[in-house]
């Protein structure tokens, strides 16, 4: 009887660790995408690139890599964080968002009045 009660339970803290395991990416992956859709906002007004890092930063799960760019008329935040207290796993949360910059939201509404 002890023997299999050792086996239960070992089983059972495994489970619970796996559970806990998957909650802390979940949290992390919430986390990085509302970062990067804080970031891609503060971007897409044309905040100074350094409010943009620290508004995404302060978001983010701590350690996370932020990085911003703009293609075209496109802003895009790019956030990546690894699950706290799994430092030791070769594991990260990644999460993109994209906007469009505010100067042209304006400019394609005033060219839609002239051609039309």
């Amino acid at each position: 009887m002890t023997a299999e009660a050792a086996v239960v339970l070992s089983v059972l803290v495994a489970f619970t660790m796996a559970l806990v395991w998957g909650l802390l990416v979940v949290a992390a992956q919430i986390q990085c995408v509302d970062a990067a859709r804080t970031g891609a906002r503060a971007a897409a007004r044309q905040d100074p690139a350094g409010a943009v890092l620290t508004v995404t930063r302060e978001a983010a799960p701590r350690g996370a890599r932020v990085t911003v760019g703009r293609q075209g008329d496109q802003v895009r935040v790019t956030v990546v964080a690894r699950p706290p207290m799994l430092g030791g796993l070769p594991f990260e949360v990644r999460e993109e968002a994209v906007a469009l910059a505010e100067e042209t939201v304006g400019a394609a509404k005033e060219e839609g009045r002239e051609g039309g």
